[in-house]
């Protein structure tokens, strides 16, 4: 076949590589696929990570994509362990940490993202923790073990999803959970001031208690070991560990040093790519959590947006493959992400940050925590979030996709079915 002498590499080892991969493969390319990812880890899924394996409920191996057989079964070759330090464009190559170099005809960037950090005293103790990597789960895993046999204080800093996933992972432990968190309510950038109630007491009902409206401004300890978390209004929380759960920043920094075209921080960030997820150099593309890409949900950022949850990565990965491949690639779906903790579970669709919507209307019985909220702009429907409600995540995408404006009390009258709504 043509392209039985051409190399197309990949630089990352989460999902969207994998699945990239994988899918070259599928779509029947016969050149060289190589992989390069800097854990030593085969590439993995990442919810699990703060969600059934940290909380005991998965074992470790449930969380990998494939097995290492499965990459030699469809000769991939994958170089783990190993950094990539830099990008020559010119040359179609890239450097890795070990001295060595690797040519491309394509090449894919699923470089990722990485947690951002607190910048406070005391975060070099041995008690301080992140959470985006399978060995920051192992080890966050048997903290939370060792915090729940010995009634130990967690201080959690940040209430998005990570930090509310591992603070229901904790208090399935018996850990004892402190969560400080700047904005009034948890989920406040995502889900707005309205429902972040609800996660307040939900999590409250479990025994976390929430610190709102101050931040962390140093970690105390003696001898290498956390004793308390303080905060800026003048609080001290007893603490045994402390983890940073502040967000995350898309890893660009390949990119950056190449001359890739990088979006800025009003956009969040991230490599810029056209709607074929194409780099501005036309035989680099970039897929995942790390990709700024054009998207009608964005309009509010100027119609781009980055989105680091993991159906993009699935479905992102395969894309960005069959790009490489000369197809006509137009990735447009509707962001996606789902959220366990105790015995709600969640799926949200859309985008809508504080600002972007003018009302929420709720479909169901929140104090039941069995509802579909419904995020409007102008009467149109921009994001759902459908609670301990199943199956309609199809219908809750159309009224997204179709930018139609709706009746608000059809839409929240249960009797109404959902898919006869909006036209």
């Amino acid at each position: 076949m043509v392209d039985a002498h051409r190399t197309f590499v990949i630089v990352g080892g989460g999902l969207a590589a994998a699945k990239a991969a994988g899918t070259l493969r599928t779509e029947g390319f016969t050149g060289r696929v190589i992989l390069i990812g800097d854990e030593r880890d085969h590439p993995y899924e990442r919810p699990p990570l703060s969600k059934g394996y940290l909380a005991g409920g998965e074992e470790r191996a449930s969380v990998f994509v494939q097995d290492a057989a499965w990459y030699a079964k469809h000769e991939i070759e994958l170089h783990l362990g190993q950094s990539v330090t830099a990008l020559d464009r010119a040359g179609h190559c890239v450097h890795l940490g070990d001295g060595s170099s690797m040519r491309y005809d394509k090449l894919l960037l699923a470089t990722g993202a990485e947690p951002r950090r607190l910048d406070i005293p005391g975060t070099d103790l041995a008690g301080v923790h992140h959470l985006r990597r399978l060995a920051h789960a192992d080890r966050l895993r048997q903290v939370l073990t060792s915090l729940g046999r010995d009634n130990g204080h967690i201080v959690i800093a940040g209430a998005g999803w990570i930090g509310l996933e591992v603070a229901a992972a904790a208090r399935t432990y018996g850990a004892e959970v402190t969560v400080v968190e700047a904005e009034s309510t948890p989920l406040h950038r995502v889900i707005g001031p309205e429902l972040g109630q609800l996660f307040t007491d939900l999590h409250s009902e479990h025994g976390v208690r929430f610190h709102f409206g101050a931040r962390l401004t140093g970690i105390v300890g003696q001898d290498g070991v956390v004793l308390a978390a303080r905060t800026d209004d003048g609080e001290e929380h007893p603490a045994h560990d402390v983890l940073a759960a502040i967000g995350a920043a898309p890893r660009v920094s390949l990119a950056e040093s190449a001359g890739l075209a990088v979006a800025g921080p009003a956009e969040g960030g991230g490599i810029v790519v056209d709607a074929g997820l194409r780099t501005s150099d036309p035989d680099v593309f970039a897929a995942g959590d790390v990709v700024s890409a054009p998207s009608p949900w964005g309009a509010a950022a100027g119609g781009r947006i980055r989105v680091e949850h993991w159906e993009n990565a699935l479905e992102g990965g395969p894309a960005a493959a069959r790009a490489m491949l000369g197809q006509e690639v137009a990735y447009d779906r509707v962001p996606y992400f789902f959220s366990d903790q105790y015995d709600l579970g969640l799926e949200y669709s859309g985008w809508a940050p504080p600002g972007s919507y003018d009302e929420v209307v709720v479909r169901g019985d929140a104090g039941k925590r069995e509802f579909i909220a419904f995020w409007l702009g102008e009467g149109r429907v921009l994001a759902g979030m459908n609670v301990n409600v199943w199956d309609v995540t199809d219908d809750i995408q159309r009224l997204i996709r179709s930018g139609a404006a709706v009746d608000k009390d059809a839409l929240a009258d249960p009797g109404t079915p959902l898919g006869s709504i909006g036209g």
